[in-house]
């Protein structure tokens, strides 16, 4: 497994080509292993629900230029965009052993402000620059700002909660004590938040750790070596699958909601070029950025993208920066999609990135039919809320809930699923009632909410939740107007509903909303159903 060889092999020995392959699975399957086990550790040493319950982290592991070479099986949304937060901490600081910087600025790489990505070097003995780098992003339960959760419907940046530029938290190996002060000061659950950072450290620790193992084992070239190969494979199996497409511009646009209260839709809009092995994703006719939370900067819009792409791809590759290689993304400064400061940002992380999906997954059903699904439930639904709790202690609290997945050729949409950019888990039942002081009054699937066709669409989820003490909630959901788009003939998933339950009625609320609860009132939201798939007399292939 050395160098080039330029004699046939001998006979009874395995080619040349097949033992480099081998040694590069070896090798992705190495790599992906770090970043999963840092995954673990920092859910495993969390102290939040966010983090340890619904597991809203991603882990990464990336090479001496702070390009991606293996991604824990975490969230698309985080995982496309940490990349970004990577290049402007190493453009801020030449990082020296023991050293940890923090950042969580959508106008440096981060997604929304709950979203503190943390970013450590790799130096192996005697190297005088970092031979890798190891990041992860876990979205804290509240980080400041204006509403509880850190998820607020803010007019700017500034009202969303603490901005971090990117600064070093532990300088060769010491922590700064007077900035982790700084950052506990402006967020309403400190011990919380502390014991979630002190996790990330960990997690990089722990990836550090491994990679000087693997290095150790294998040598620096052999290590280096293969993960440019990773990239390089990942390139060529995207350009693959560009080259099987149709040659073409195929357009689609979609709209998310405004949390204006007159209403009204933003507008999403796409084209997506095909030329031969390369695919540009140009979104030009888009919505100009708004004074709301739901603007996205270019880190979420090329998160989306990179998704989309690798879902291609029917084969398994490396998750690397090389899927990106062959894909141009033209996003307007200034647009709902490349928002510039001073932007609110909560939603285009968790909302927009879902729509601007559905836009690119839209285009390209009309250059591979069977190939793409009908659109999912499209919406987060974001539910944050916080108050204190009966002995006088602060709670904040932040979810998503899931909904319908779309349906496709393959058959009928999952229900109660998770969809696309995010892949977190619930908060279970128990464990959301032991820690917060409510009750989960119902969960359950939302039945015949999926969109009709010869493949139905996914159902969408009910759940219902008692307050038990006053609070203050806010929502950032979508696909309450319209829902999610049907292909070959299927029909739209169900829109969803958010419902405020007092003891003298029940009330439609807002997609985006928020709102003072007092103890006893219930809150039920019900999510929206996946597209169907295929008209009725469609039938599979």
């Amino acid at each position: 497994m050395g160098g080039d060889r330029k004699f046939q092999d001998p006979p009874g020995r395995l080619p040349l080509a097949f033992m480099k392959a081998i040694e590069l699975e070896l090798f992705r399957h190495l790599l992906t292993s770090i970043a999963e086990e840092m995954g673990v550790v920092l859910r495993k040493t969390s102290y939040s629900a966010n983090i340890k319950e619904r597991r809203d982290y991603s882990c990464a592991v990336y090479d001496s230029r702070g390009e991606t070479v293996a991604m824990g099986d975490h969230m698309p949304v985080h995982l496309g965009a940490m990349p970004l937060s990577v290049s402007a901490v190493r453009q801020a600081f030449d990082l020296q052993p023991g050293d940890v910087a923090l950042v969580n600025d959508p106008f440096r790489g981060g997604t929304h402000l709950p979203d503190i990505t943390a970013v450590a070097p790799v130096y192996t003995r005697g190297g005088k620059k970092p031979a890798y780098y190891v990041a992860n992003r876990a979205h804290h339960a509240d980080v400041g700002g204006m509403s509880p959760g850190s998820m607020p419907l803010a007019r700017e940046i500034y009202q969303e909660g603490l901005r971090i530029p990117p600064i070093l938290i532990r300088r060769g190996g010491k922590m700064d004590r007077d900035l982790l002060a700084l950052v506990l000061a402006n967020v309403r659950t400190p011990l919380e938040r502390e014991g979630d950072l002190m996790a990330q450290l960990m997690a990089l620790h722990r990836g550090e750790v491994r990679l000087l193992e693997l290095t150790a084992k294998y040598g620096e070239p052999s290590v280096r070596r293969n993960m440019r190969e990773l990239q390089d494979y990942s390139e060529r199996m995207m350009r693959a699958t560009l080259r099987r497409l149709p040659r073409g511009s195929y357009r689609f646009e979609d709209y998310l909601e405004s949390d204006r209260p007159e209403g009204g839709l933003l507008a999403i809009r796409v084209a997506v070029t095909i030329a031969g092995d390369s695919a540009t994703v140009d979104f030009t006719g888009s919505s100009a950025q708004v004074d709301g939370p739901v603007n996205a900067n270019l880190a979420v819009t090329t998160a989306a993208a990179m998704y989309v792409f690798r879902c291609l791809v029917a084969e398994e590759i490396p998750f690397t920066a090389g899927i990106l290689r062959p894909v141009r993304i033209i996003a307007p400064e200034g647009s709902i999609v490349n928002a510039r400061p001073p932007a609110a940002m909560a939603a285009g992380n968790v909302e927009t990135s879902q729509r601007i999906t559905d836009v690119i997954l839209g285009a390209l059903a009309k250059a591979a039919p069977d190939r793409i699904p009908a659109a999912s439930c499209g919406t987060m639904n974001n539910l944050s809320f916080g108050g204190l709790r009966p002995d006088g202690r602060p709670f904040a609290y932040y979810e998503t809930i899931a909904g319908g997945m779309g349906a496709s050729i393959q058959g009928a949409g999952h229900n109660a699923r998770h969809t696309h950019m995010t892949n977190s888990w619930n908060t279970p039942v128990e464990a959301f009632e032991h820690e917060y002081p409510m009750r989960i009054e119902s969960y359950r699937v939302r039945k015949n909410s999926g969109g009709a066709g010869s493949h139905r669409g996914g159902d969408g989820i009910v759940r219902e939740l008692r307050f038990l003490v006053p609070a203050e909630v806010t929502i950032l959901s979508d696909r309450r107007t319209r829902g999610a788009y049907g292909l070959a003939g299927g029909k739209s998933g169900k829109p969803g509903r958010n419902m405020l339950i007092t003891a003298a009625r029940q009330r439609e609320i807002p997609a985006k909303t928020r709102f003072e609860i007092t103890a006893g009132e219930c809150l039920r939201i019900e999510t929206p159903g996946g597209g169907g798939w295929g008209g009725p007399k469609l039938t599979r292939p």
